[in-house]
């Protein structure tokens, strides 16, 4: 019966530190998976860094550049770009790290998927090497300033804005008023800087001449065989293209490992956030200020 007793309690004391290490080892799988941390990470690896969707901040891209700047098993990186772009500063922020990176050593590709258009070529002009398919749509070498203007709504419902100003460009990008000759003059004296800057960093980055970018760089948007034949992009190929050119950069071979970062998994409450702002149809407003952006709409 002792014996019996003594068996049972073996196999229940097995059975719990047999589940603890499971669990043990599923929640460093976890983190493996969400953060990219490599259970065995000798060796070089290509890092993978995707930007997706309008840009609207820098902080998460410039973030991965930096720790894979950093990790000493990462010779490379292939900056996946699937965006039309956004705001001027984040990109310039973007573009600014990127350059960073390869001022350190390391070998940088940009991988252009369906759109890398303004804001997103901008980026992509940091890269050693820029690869895109022939079908994806990149350019659009141009700046736009939009803002939302309500004065005829206002006007029909009975509401007024009041401002008291110290200038007469102080309230520039006023919502309830339509915009003035003078703010409109200035605005454009802005733009046409932020423009420049575009070109500028267009012609220094691919080896063109600034007549070459200025006439193109009227907001025209080109296909990936078109970016050829006009010097913006340097190779036709696919996002595995781009893993074995950074691989042979970086003396890996044609196959190299890669580590990427995968998003953070929805829980139950981001799930149900969702569910409940699209039952509502709630949506986040635009900025109504004006904003300079190398977009592509």
């Amino acid at each position: 019966m002792a014996r019996t007793r003594d068996i049972v309690v073996g196999a229940v004391i097995i059975g719990v530190v047999f589940m603890f290490l499971m669990m043990i080892f599923i929640s460093i799988w976890g983190i493996t998976k969400q953060r990219d941390v490599a259970f065995l990470s000798g060796g070089d690896k290509v890092a993978i860094v995707e930007l997706a969707g309008v840009i609207e901040s820098s902080e998460g891209i410039v973030r991965q550049l930096k720790k894979y700047d950093d990790d000493n098993s990462v010779s490379a990186i292939v900056l996946r770009i699937n965006s039309p772009g956004g705001a001027v500063a984040p990109s310039q922020e973007i573009y600014d790290q990127v350059l960073k990176a390869r001022e350190n050593g390391m070998f940088v590709v940009a991988s252009l998927s369906s759109i890398a258009a303004s804001g997103g070529y901008y980026v992509a002009c940091a890269a050693d090497t820029i690869i895109a398919n022939p079908g994806s749509l990149t350019g659009s070498i141009g700046v736009v300033l939009s803002y939302l203007t309500f004065e005829g709504l206002m006007d029909k419902i009975g509401v007024a804005y009041e401002v008291v100003k110290s200038g007469d460009l102080k309230d520039v990008g006023n919502y309830s008023r339509e915009m003035t000759q003078k703010e409109r003059e200035m605005l454009q004296a802005a733009l046409d800087d932020v423009h420049s800057q575009f070109i500028i960093t267009v012609a220094e980055s691919r080896n063109m001449d600034i007549e070459q970018v200025e006439d193109i760089a009227d907001g025209s948007i080109f296909t990936g065989n078109q970016s050829m034949e006009l010097g913006l992009v340097d190779k036709l190929g696919t996002l595995e293209d781009a893993i074995s050119l950074a691989g042979i950069m970086a003396d890996l071979g044609e196959d190299p490992r890669v580590v990427k970062e995968y998003p953070r998994r929805r829980n139950f409450l981001d799930y149900l956030a969702e569910e409940v702002a699209s039952y509502l149809n709630i949506k986040v407003p635009n900025k109504t200020w004006p904003k300079l952006e190398y977009i592509y709409k």
